[in-house]
């Protein structure tokens, strides 16, 4: 049975580069986040991501993020795969816990999640999961 984890979480850092710079073509960045989680998921994320930015400013990502930290009330570790886009002033994001990514009590979580967010903390999302 799926439970629903409702969650917010900030942004402590980001650090985004440019890896691929060609003029006339889009540009290909990497950016290292680290977030801090609260309410159903607390703990700390640290996420590695490649983005592609078109000429309008838009982007479409996908990254790896490992969380530290509970969710349910149990804790221990896992990782979330991220795919989204940014377009006009909000990013969209859809979630899945990589399977077998779990360790300690989150050992066999397994769920997706996903948010919409613009540049104003707090950011919201949820996470609906379960274990297997």
């Amino acid at each position: 049975m799926s439970q629903r984890a409702a969650a917010t979480f900030s942004i402590k850092s980001w650090d985004e580069k440019p890896w691929d710079e060609v003029k006339g073509m889009p540009k290909l960045t990497r950016a290292s986040v680290f977030k801090s989680y609260e309410g159903g998921i607390t703990g700390e994320g640290k996420a590695e991501s490649l983005m592609v930015y078109r000429e309008d400013g838009s982007a479409t990502f996908t990254g790896l993020e490992r969380v530290v930290g509970s969710v349910g009330g149990r804790s221990g570790s896992f990782v979330f795969q991220q795919n989204g886009t940014y377009e006009n002033g909000v990013a969209k994001i859809k979630l899945s816990v990589v399977p077998g990514s779990g360790t300690e009590g989150l050992r066999g979580l397994s769920g997706e999640g996903e948010f919409a967010v613009g540049h104003d903390p707090p950011y919201k999302m949820t996470l609906d999961y379960h274990f297997q």
